[in-house]
């Protein structure tokens, strides 16, 4: 038996509410992630890739879409200069780490 078009449309049984206003599905719904999870991610990226435990053009390919999203980010007129100048700082130790890699 198919399902019907609504529960194709949501996330899952539990959450009913059609996935263009789920926050976990649409991107417009959902919220910014925190500088605290770009440090973490660049955290890892460097870690890994200091001890041998990921290729170096894996780490480039993560790194390469951090910075791209932090960019992203960086360029919203709508966010405010505080958080803005968290982001720069984010997107600047990620091309240092991306240059220390190697491109």
């Amino acid at each position: 038996m198919m399902p019907d078009q609504q529960d194709r449309d949501t996330l899952s049984d539990t959450d009913t509410r059609p996935a263009m206003e789920n926050p976990a599905v649409d991107p417009l719904v959902a919220e910014r992630p925190g500088p605290e999870h770009f440090d973490a991610a660049i955290g890892h990226v460097d870690t890994l890739w200091s001890s041998g435990n990921i290729a170096a053009s894996a780490a480039r390919g993560i790194l390469y879409s951090i910075v791209e999203t932090l960019g992203t980010f960086v360029g919203d007129p709508d966010l405010p200069e505080h958080a803005r100048a968290g982001y720069i700082g984010l997107l600047e130790s990620a091309r240092e780490l991306r240059v220390k890699i190697g491109e």
